[in-house]
């Protein structure tokens, strides 16, 4: 990891600036710091989800998605507002089998309704007996790519169980929803801390399945005032993410400046 993130430190001394995928209300003092404390340029243009509004572009990004997406935002729309749990660990999460099977323990006796994506190829063999028949009804399984930026868009989630890949992070917080957190490695463990200490919008969660369970649960209750506040908070975040990208807001004017930039600097080397 020192030798990554030294590869990362000599690559930014290097090159001419960075653009980031995020955007400066999120986490304004790393903003600051990397540009006035360590005087490197820097623009924040994100979050990127929110640049494409072509439905087929969202369900797929990037990749073909592995269910239909009308046939899971049907299933979705058949919902309350709120009361789904969507639930997914990134393509590059290598879960084993026990883990598997205790999440998907804790999922069940949460009693919540769900949507979990698990990754393409995986055999079935984790799966509890009988798991998919007694939840039927409240639960779905998608095994491969899913539609993600349409499902955590959807007023039927109220809640984002995630890996904390940024991708996820940062979608997750423009859809404002609040988060259980899992990292799994490399960055994800910082990107927790922000999710968790920092904007204070998630609960952690370890493999054991009555702890899936009880984070599950608390994290979709409505009685309790911590979570009432983290829900405010992420709607809070979801916004200001939405306003950033709106002319004259933050991401927006940071590609402007980078675009007239680049502009300036063809010219000059023209």
């Amino acid at each position: 990891m020192s030798e990554f993130f030294g590869r990362v430190r000599e690559t930014n001394s290097e090159g001419y600036g960075t653009v980031v995928n995020s955007f400066y209300e999120l986490e304004p003092d790393y903003a600051d710091h990397f540009r006035n404390a360590l005087g490197r340029k820097a623009w924040h243009v994100g979050p990127v989800s929110l640049a494409n509004a072509d439905v087929e572009d969202k369900a797929n990004r990037g990749k073909q998605a592995a269910i239909d997406q009308d046939e899971c935002l049907k299933w979705l729309g058949s919902r309350e507002r709120n009361a789904v749990v969507y639930m997914c660990f990134g393509s590059g999460s290598n879960f084993g089998a026990e883990q598997l099977r205790e999440i998907a323990v804790g999922m069940e006796a949460s009693g919540q309704q769900f949507v979990w994506a698990v990754r393409g190829g995986q055999d079935d063999s984790w799966l509890p007996e009988g798991f998919e028949e007694r939840t039927k009804g409240r639960g779905m399984v998608i095994r491969g790519w899913a539609p993600q930026v349409l499902i955590l868009e959807h007023p039927a989630v109220g809640a984002f169980v995630t890996h904390c890949g940024w991708n996820s992070t940062l979608e997750g917080i423009t859809a404002g929803l609040p988060m259980v957190t899992w990292p799994v490695s490399a960055e994800q463990f910082y990107n927790e801390k922000l999710v968790t200490e920092v904007v204070r919008i998630g609960v952690r969660v370890t493999v054991e399945s009555g702890k899936v369970e009880r984070a599950v649960r608390r994290i979709m209750s409505t009685g309790d005032q911590e979570v009432e506040d983290m829900r405010r908070r992420a709607k809070g975040l979801g916004e200001m993410a939405r306003k950033a990208v709106e002319e004259g807001g933050s991401s927006y004017n940071d590609l402007s400046s980078l675009i007239e930039e680049l502009k300036l600097q063809r010219v000059a080397s023209g």
